[in-house]
């Protein structure tokens, strides 16, 4: 019986997962359980992406994250009959201050990240919730924790500090940065991709609901536009992205919003879907005829030339641009519209390459070479915890 491995990626009412053969990592199958909470529903796809099982539960009503675990397991022992779990890896958001690396969860850890639930509150209960699952459900399993936040504890003291008084960044308000797992994907592509770009200066674009920016100095993040939250830099699907303090008190005195009311607004109502009043989805608004679609697109590709020249600025130059994410993986027109408008820093698009979907998508005598490559958090999570496991054929 060959061994393998559970990577999870707990939200608010979902459960992602794949499963990885030890050694080589090949994907053996992936899916999630969605609609926790409300009406779960199972989603099973093979390794290839073909959907081998969909299951819909009418008859649960209580349904949380253990019961989305056992349900997962459950399925996985009928349809990864010759492989055995031996260990299971976890996205968790937050890290904090110190931990810059992935780390084997024991009790102690476990307390550790649950003090940093007020730096993330949307995002690392749920991390949390998948953790307490598995030591629930299969305690005898050793588990790792993979940290969105590792990837960017390179940064300088200067780049992670805000203007504000020495204690409250003791007390650990400062720049975190996000999307570390997917940027630490991308710096690890980039070797076989472009030695150059690998070794030189790259900003790469992760493009989605959620979306931000990083700057690479020879593959180690040296500045990125997520901050103490992910609500911060670029305008995303829901969420408002760079922002005056001055705006959110405004907010509170002359419009009565609490914390309550303030989270709900910058997490849940702005960025694409609260300047277009359509949706946070870039296909339905690139596909829309409404000037306000237009609109809210237009402040999207705004902010990125806004960040990625401050980003050019803090690498002191530039050798490539990566798209990656939902929307930079998938939109030509998004990519074109960010290329014509980056145009000063020496980016000279290729049409053609761009709309196929080439993996080179800029001229060969361009100064800035560009490139589209496909993200796999899950990949990243299951190399760090065979790494840290230590199972034969690590990587």
């Amino acid at each position: 019986m060959t061994d393998a491995l559970l990577v999870l990626n707990g939200g608010s009412s979902s459960l992602k997962f794949s499963v990885f053969q030890t050694g080589d990592l090949g994907l053996l199958v992936r899916g999630q359980v969605e609609g926790i909470g409300t009406g779960p529903r199972l989603i099973l796809r093979s390794g290839s992406g073909e959907l081998i099982e969909e299951q819909t539960l009418t008859d649960r009503v209580r349904f949380d994250h253990t019961d989305a675990l056992g349900l997962i397991l459950q399925r996985l022992q009928v349809r990864v009959l010759d492989h055995r779990l031996v260990g299971v890896g976890h996205r968790v958001v937050h890290g904090g201050v110190k931990h810059a690396a992935p780390a084997r969860i024991d009790a102690c850890l476990v307390s550790e990240l649950e003090q940093l639930v007020p730096l993330a509150p949307l995002h690392q209960p749920h991390n949390l919730a998948a953790i307490k699952a598995v030591f629930l459900k299969t305690p005898h399993l050793p588990q790792v924790a993979c940290f969105d936040t590792a990837f960017h504890r390179t940064q300088s003291q200067v780049a992670q500090w805000f203007g504000l008084p020495r204690r409250y960044t003791e007390q650990g308000v400062r720049r975190y940065g996000f999307h570390g797992l997917s940027y630490e994907f991308v710096a690890a592509e980039l070797p076989s991709v472009d030695p150059r770009a690998a070794a030189g200066k790259t900003i790469v674009a992760h493009l989605g609901n959620g979306a931000s920016m990083c700057a690479l100095q020879a593959g180690r993040s040296i500045a990125t536009t997520m901050s103490f939250t992910p609500a911060d830099g670029l305008v995303m699907g829901t969420r408002v992205g760079s922002l005056d303090p001055g705006v959110l008190l405004y907010l509170m005195t002359r419009h009565g919003l609490d914390a309550a009311g303030l989270e709900k607004l910058v997490y849940h109502e702005s960025g694409l879907l609260g300047v277009s009043g359509i949706s946070s989805d870039m296909r339905t608004l690139l596909a829309s005829a409404d000037p306000q679609a237009a609109e809210a697109i237009d402040l999207f590709v705004y902010r990125l030339g806004r960040e990625l020249g401050s980003l050019v600025a803090a690498l002191g130059g530039l050798d490539a641009l990566v798209f990656t994410g939902g929307i930079g993986e998938n939109s030509d027109l998004i990519r074109a519209r960010v290329c014509q408008d980056a145009a000063w820093i020496g980016i000279r698009l290729n049409d053609d390459a761009n709309r196929q979907g080439s993996r080179r998508i800029s001229y060969d005598d361009s100064k800035v070479a560009i490139y589209v490559i496909a993200t796999n958090e899950e990949c990243i999570m299951a190399q760090h915890t065979q790494r840290v496991l230590g199972f034969n054929g690590a990587i």
